[in-house]
């Protein structure tokens, strides 16, 4: 698969540091969503395993883990400067026994027993073309145990409608609010569409049952982000 290779660039030293303190304020948007993942994962086995691809500083993987103490995961991220800061963070928090870290992208990931679960949070709009997309799903469904299960995030909207222009405003605003610096508040309005594919829920969902999961449920939006969970096709 050929992902953007040069998305982990932005991610220097500097931003990784900064990343979870910029959004800060944000910080209700992402504990909903952590806790609803929490429950729709709740039934797994007490030893399961999860795949976090795109793993970043790692809140999602370090609020799994304090919430099922026997799980083991295994994070994936491009990025060395997040993924240092996301093996800091796990061994603050006494759970760096129960993960593996793995610095690329997925599809150089070395085979290993089967997942049970994963998380993909904010990762798959990097990729632009839909081809592309499923077959990254396509590899992480390959990854998952048969019934296994996928929940994944990303920004999500049909640009074409007055809709999106009323809520990209309204999402603009609240980056203004997280007290990030105008001109990169403007800077995100141009990068939609051109750096970031925003493709419509119906598309979305297409681009993941043909990656192999069965039937995805939408279980969460804010504004312009979705999130749906699925099982791995049979």
């Amino acid at each position: 698969m050929s992902q953007d290779r040069e998305s982990s660039i932005i991610f220097d030293q500097n931003r990784a540091s900064s990343y979870d303190r910029r959004f800060a304020k944000l910080a209700p948007l992402r504990d909903a969503i952590h806790l609803l993942i929490r429950t729709i994962l709740s039934e797994l086995p007490s030893d399961a395993r999860i795949l976090c691809v795109g793993v970043g500083t790692g809140l999602e993987l370090i609020y799994l883990a304090q919430n099922f103490p026997q799980w083991q995961f295994t994070g994936v991220e491009p990025a060395a400067a997040m993924l240092d800061i996301c093996r800091q963070k796990t061994a603050e928090h006494g759970i760096a026994s129960r993960c593996t870290f793995y610095e690329g992208y997925l599809d150089s990931l070395p085979a290993s027993d089967a997942f049970d679960a994963a998380t993909c949070l904010l990762v798959s709009h990097f990729i632009m073309q839909q081809d592309e997309r499923s077959n990254f799903f396509r590899q992480i469904a390959t990854r998952l145990s048969p019934g296994g299960y996928l929940v994944s995030s990303d920004l999500v909207a049909d640009m074409s409608t007055p809709e999106y222009q009323s809520l990209l405003e309204v999402w603009l605003r609240m980056l203004k609010y997280s007290e990030m610096p105008v001109e990169e508040v403007e800077q995100f309005r141009v990068s939609y569409g051109r750096d970031v594919a925003l493709l419509s829920p119906q598309t979305m969902e297409a681009i993941l049952a043909n990656g192999g999961f069965e039937s995805p449920v939408l279980f969460f939006q804010t504004l312009l982000i979705r999130a749906w969970y699925a099982k791995r096709s049979s």
